[in-house]
């Protein structure tokens, strides 16, 4: 009955996580919480995730990947990219993978990401090329960067811990740098030969201009209030404007002021101008209604709207709706956004689709890049929520340029003395987390923004699944048509098997939960047919790492998807072969290092 109950409990979460019902950290800890009313774990049990090494040990990475981040310690390699970089595609993909791979063994790759978007983006302009040509291979880069170390990803330290826990020790920091290593190499000349050829160019090279790029010209105007105009007297919030006429207004200039957001309770005067978003019918109707005139669009040509727009303390920007966001599946309407983040969105660019018309109504998806204008100090607030990615190269004088140096010391330090086994990577990254706030890399307060809590809940909620498993015999069950067919295969074969199951677990699911439900499983079928059980480890971790065939497979390609404009398809096209090439790749070499 444990068995049937906690292959219910497994099946039901498989569905939820499919379905996304819920969140899926949320959804890990009802699993936990429906486990423990079963009684297939004890309350201690139930809540050893919070405890759990890996846990912690994933969530002092986050701080350590935040104090690079914010001394702006990678700024320099900016430099390096755009000097070692040429004009050849190939060719700058294989500079980018070579110096981003790297970074992305001993930083969280989404930061990584996050900080060279921009960078890249930036850098296709000044080549003229489009971005599609070399945002998804920076995603992919990131990830087979990532494998290289045991810090390298959170999937990584939970596979870590998991074989700490089923009796065989824990992963060393470098354990499985050789394997790594030529996964990497094979990625990343893999990618710089084929992605040239196989990705379309889904993207125009950018303009340089925001508004150019999303089509604002025909959606921002001018309008001027009339001495006949209803309004006066009136303000916007009395007036109801951008509610019954699905307007935004983005500024109001008063006698030659510029007044921005917040400027509901604005008196409007005659001779006022408003800035106003919307579209032709709309400024139509409230011209006739409410007695104002549209100034000539000649105000907006030649980049003066780009100007307009980023006026004083206003800006102009890209925001992304990440994977994870709990803004997915609502509209800008039910979240009240302008009033939540005190923004405005302007656009909406889905891939290669653009959005610019009745955007209160549209349900937000995953990947969704928004283009927002509104005060500075907005986008300071957008930067640290976790529902949301700025998209910007930040400013020089808001990094801690003067810390850079301690950052990267006390990160070297970390994986030093996890190196030569000293201390625990558990209390090393501790120690280091506590160092970037005391040397100042860190304010005490960001230290908490900098954890990808998501994750964690999600890894404290499904480990003691793994221990239902373990405790009801359910892993031993699922194990035994393994068994019977594995009996009369070559070990390669058995490893071929766990990387392609992994593999699709991990593009249905996520990497974490295809590793808590695979390793287990590995484990038990080692046992019976006297294998090397680490070799059938690092063959899940591995697949589960290395997610390339669809855009929500992992984080990173969700970032990368609508700034590159890629379709579903592009992810198949150019994803689906390398995944291939891995799952041949990644046994035969296990064999080979680590044997069977």
């Amino acid at each position: 009955m444990s068995i049937v109950l906690t292959l219910s409990v497994l099946t039901l979460a498989l569905i939820a996580f499919m379905f996304e019902w819920l969140p899926i950290d949320l959804t890990a800890l009802v699993v936990a919480v429906v486990l423990m009313l079963l009684g297939l774990v004890t309350p201690e049990e139930g809540i050893a995730g919070f405890g759990n090494s890996a846990t912690i040990t994933v969530m002092a990475m986050f701080i350590l990947s935040a104090g690079i981040t914010r001394t702006g310690a990678i700024q320099v390699i900016r430099d390096w990219l755009m000097q070692w970089g040429g004009k050849r595609i190939s060719q700058q993909i294989l500079v980018m993978g070579l110096l981003v791979g790297p970074i992305s063994a001993f930083i969280n790759n989404t930061a990584v990401v996050a900080i060279f978007l921009p960078i890249i983006e930036d850098w296709c302009r000044k080549q003229n090329i489009s971005a599609s040509k070399l945002l998804m291979p920076l995603s992919y880069v990131s990830i087979l960067g990532g494998t290289l170390t045991l810090i390298g990803t959170s999937t990584n330290i939970l596979a870590s811990g998991l074989s700490q826990q089923l009796g065989y020790g824990q992963f060393q920091l470098f354990q499985f740098t050789g394997l790594g290593i030529i996964v990497f190499l094979v990625g990343i000349f893999y990618l710089a030969f084929f992605a040239p050829r196989i990705l379309p160019n889904r993207k125009k090279p950018s303009s340089g201009s925001l508004s150019q790029d999303y089509g604002l010209k025909d959606y921002v105007t001018e309008v001027v209030v009339t001495s006949r105009s209803s309004l006066i007297g009136q303000t916007l919030r009395q007036s109801e404007i951008q509610r019954k006429f699905d307007l935004d207004i983005l500024e109001l200039i008063h006698n030659g002021s510029h007044f921005p957001q917040p400027i509901a309770d604005k008196i409007i005067s005659a001779g006022d101008i408003l800035i106003v978003h919307g579209s032709r019918e709309d400024l139509l109707s409230i011209k006739d209604q409410r007695g104002l005139e549209i100034l000539p669009d000649v105000k907006f040509n030649n980049g003066s709207l780009e100007t307009e727009l980023n006026t004083g303390e206003e800006k102009i920007g890209e925001v992304l709706i990440l994977s994870n966001s709990r803004l997915i599946g609502s509209t800008l309407k039910d979240l009240r956004f302008r009033q939540r983040y005190n923004a405005t969105v302007l656009a909406i660019r889905r891939g290669q689709e653009l959005l610019r018309e009745r955007l209160g109504k549209v349900p937000l998806r995953f990947g969704d890049l928004l283009l927002v204008q509104g005060p500075k100090q907005s986008f300071l607030g957008l930067q640290t929520t976790r529902e949301l990615l700025v998209i910007e190269q930040r400013d020089v004088e808001n990094l801690r340029m003067d810390k850079a140096k301690i950052a990267v010391a006390i990160c070297v330090g970390v994986v030093a003395v996890a190196a030569i086994n000293l201390i625990p990577i558990l209390v090393s990254a501790l120690a280091g987390a506590i160092l970037m706030v005391l040397t100042g890399c860190l304010k005490p307060g960001e230290i908490y923004g900098a954890i990808r809590w998501d994750v964690i809940f999600l890894l404290a909620g499904l480990i003691p699944l793994g221990t239902a498993m373990e405790n009801s015999g359910a892993t031993q069950w699922l194990a035994k048509p393994i068994l019977t067919a594995g009996s009369n295969l070559s070990g390669y074969w058995i490893l071929l098997f766990f990387y392609i199951a992994t593999s699709i677990l991990t593009s249905i699911l996520s990497n974490n939960a295809a590793v808590l439900l695979m390793i287990p499983i590995g484990v038990e079928v080692a046992k019976f047919l006297s294998l090397n059980p680490l070799g059938i480890m690092f063959a899940i971790t591995f697949a589960a790492s290395n997610s390339f065939m669809t855009p929500i497979g992992y984080q990173t390609n969700t970032m990368v998807y609508s700034p590159g404009g890629y379709r579903f398809i592009d992810f198949i096209r150019l994803g689906t072969p390398l995944s291939l090439l891995m799952a041949v790749v990644t046994p035969l070499f296990i064999l080979l290092l680590y044997g069977l």
